[in-house]
Parts: structure tokens; sequence; C-alpha cells
């Protein structure tokens, strides 16, 4: 459920806000100045903060510069129509929207909709980009454009095995894996997996990466027990 808090120093317009946003299914908090904004949002936690730039007591940019310096959460300001330097300023500050007075209580909900979505993506597509770059002993190694770089640049061209053999390791690294879980690790549809191909992968990613054969840093074997990524793995 979405947790708003509404800033407005007009009782009416906080009143029928809160009651429009509810009836979304929004959670809504209402301050009538800066310093009662300030108070409720050192003891609650919001999802968004609709913002009236005109309080009483305090200036609504430095509110959402102070927001966007403190928590973070993301600003809708409200502002008067026509009046475009304080909008312009106020996206500068951090604010995430604006929406002119007076306002359609249905385009607001939408607007709030909005930076939430934009959010939610922005987050995603964060989490993938530190979770698909991955990089060991000066290698980067891209999952989701299954591309391996070596330490001076040049792309390594990996097999479709041998991706996945790189995947099951850098997603284990430090750990010995069996032969059994390789198998289970880079099995695919219509693919025939067996310890000795798990073998001969290991070998020709071995070769790839520039590991010694006889004397190998990067995948260990550990004779009876399996092979060990032995490198740290940071993204």
């Amino acid at each position: 459920m979405t947790t708003c808090l509404v800033v407005d120093d007009d009782l009416e317009i906080r009143a029928s806000v809160q009651d429009f946003l509810q009836r979304f299914g929004m959670t809504v908090s209402t301050a009538a100045n800066g310093a009662e904004m300030r108070r409720i949002m050192a003891s609650n936690k919001f999802d968004v903060v609709v913002l009236d730039l005109r309080l009483p007591d305090e200036d609504g940019l430095s509110l959402c510069k102070w927001v966007q310096a403190t928590s973070g959460v993301p600003v809708i300001m409200l502002t008067a129509h026509g009046d475009a330097i304080s909008r312009v300023v106020g996206l500068e500050m951090g604010a995430d929207d604006y929406i002119g007075k007076p306002f359609e209580p249905r385009e607001l909900v939408a607007r709030i909709n909005a930076v939430l979505r934009r959010l939610e993506k922005g987050r995603r597509a964060s989490e993938e980009s530190q979770g698909r770059l991955l990089q060991f002993e000066g290698w980067q190694f891209d999952r989701v454009l299954r591309q391996l770089v070596s330490p001076t640049g040049v792309v390594v061209l990996l097999s479709n095995a041998e991706f996945r053999l790189l995947v099951a390791f850098v997603e284990h690294p430090g750990r010995v894996l069996t032969r059994d879980q390789l198998v289970d690790y880079t099995r695919a549809p219509g693919v025939d997996v067996n310890d000795r191909s798990v073998d001969l992968c290991v070998s020709r990613l071995r070769q790839k990466l520039g590991d010694s054969p006889r004397e190998p840093r990067l995948i260990r074997t550990l004779r009876g027990e399996g092979y060990l990524f032995d490198c740290k793995v940071e993204s």
C-alpha cells in the first residue's frame, strides 16, 4: 500500500486530497507547514511526498532539498499555474514532478503512480546492473550480454557450455563444486551433460582464461572432490 504525505497550508485542499487518495487505497498523512512536515517525517516512512511550494513558515523548495538530502523520498511539487521559474527550480532542487493548482485529483493520482513506477524501474535497473557485471582477477564478465573481457580489454568468445560453466563458478566462488553439481548447473534442454563433458569444458575454459593446466590459479582441481573457483568475485 502506497504511503503519502500531503503538505499544504490550505485545510480544504489537504482534506480533499487526503480523501481522494484514500479512495485509491493509499495511506495518507497531512501536514499544514514545514515544521509539522519535518516532525511527521522524523517518525514515519513515506513512499511519496506531495508538497506545496508556498508554505507560511518555510519555502517548499528548501523543504524539497531537505527531503532529498535526508531520505530520498520522491517529491511532487504543488505550484501555481504559470509559475514556470519555480517549477524549473523545484526540479533542479530534486523534485520528481510538479502539478499546478488547481488540479484534477485523478491527475495527481496518475502522477504519483508514474513517479513510483519510474522509481521502481530505476531500482530494478540498478539491481540488474550490479548483478550482471562481475569482475575477478582483472576479468569482466557480463552475464546479460554473455560477454567475457580480458584484463587487457580483449573480448573472449564463450560457447554456450563455457558460459553456463563460468556462471556456475562466479556464483559460487571459493566453494568446491562436485562434478554432479556442475552437471546440474550446466545442463540445458536438448544438451547431454556428463562428468566427461564437464571436464572437457573446464579445460577449454581454463585455456580461455589463460589458466595454466599444470598449475591453475583460477579453476583448481581438488582430486576426488571437484573444482574450486579460487578467486574473489566482485560486482
